[in-house]
């Protein structure tokens, strides 16, 4: 089955969930994340579904819920789901113990992470990430290993590899976790996940029978189907939309 196919068939289903990762699918990879903005259509196919009745859409995302709010621009239209499915847009606190041992490797990786430049360390709610996308490539993978190998393999510590980054979580979660919470929630019939990264294998693994699973751009992947880039996915949300729209009005 093409993909356009697979969409006609999903924009039938009772209740859909429509839940897709932010960088590399929304908005192109940039050097700097603070500048990484969604491609205005995508926006627009999100917001339209998001407005059909029986429709759910929802951004799931490694990064902190305020910087996937304030970039994505997206608030009632969707749910938000940040920092690999630790923060939900409904609020979330972290234990004491987790917090110490999140001070604990801020504190740590402060030193690791100045001695290279070009790396840089992100702060989230309940984890710590080590960015190496504008370090030297061979300096970049020494840091990243020399981080696994030591903060990272801390008891408590649950690490994550992405494209060019490390992710060390206080609190254990993953995408596929947070997807399955959203499924739930929304009371799906059927989901459609669309993801770039490694990170979005794990939420690709819990895709039921009749779901739709989207690899956006190379790399091995458990998706059945894959689109060349966030151009291509955005042109598969807005014909969604449409498909949808016609089956449930609006």
């Amino acid at each position: 089955m093409t993909l356009r196919n697979a969409i006609a068939r999903l924009s039938g289903v009772g209740t859909l969930l429509v839940a897709t990762d932010y960088d590399g699918v929304l908005a192109p990879i940039v050097n700097d994340p603070a500048k990484a903005f969604p491609l205005p259509a995508g926006i627009d196919a999100l917001q339209e579904l998001g407005t059909l009745p029986r429709t759910s859409v929802a951004l799931l995302s490694g990064r902190a819920l305020v910087d996937l709010a304030r970039l994505s621009g997206l608030g009632g239209e969707a749910l938000l789901v940040g920092t690999h499915g630790v923060e939900f847009d409904d609020g979330f606190a972290i234990p004491a113990e987790a917090a110490e041992l999140r001070a604990r490797l801020l504190a740590e990786l402060g030193p690791l992470v100045g001695a290279v430049p070009g790396a840089a360390l992100e702060e989230k709610i309940a984890s710590v990430a080590v960015h190496v996308r504008n370090a030297d490539e061979d300096a970049g993978e020494k840091l990243l290993a020399a981080v696994a190998a030591g903060p990272g393999s801390h008891p408590g510590v649950h690490s994550t590899a992405g494209k060019k980054v490390l992710e060390l979580a206080v609190v254990e979660t993953s995408k596929g976790t947070a997807l399955d919470v959203l499924r739930e929630r929304t009371g799906a019939d059927a989901v459609l996940f669309a993801g770039d990264d490694v990170t979005d294998e794990k939420a690709f693994a819990v895709l039921r029978p009749g779901d739709v699973g989207v690899k956006v751009g190379p790399g091995e992947t458990a998706a059945e189907y894959r689109v060349d880039d966030p151009e291509a996915a955005v042109a598969m949300f807005a014909l969604l939309s449409e498909e949808r729209r016609l089956h449930v009005g609006t």
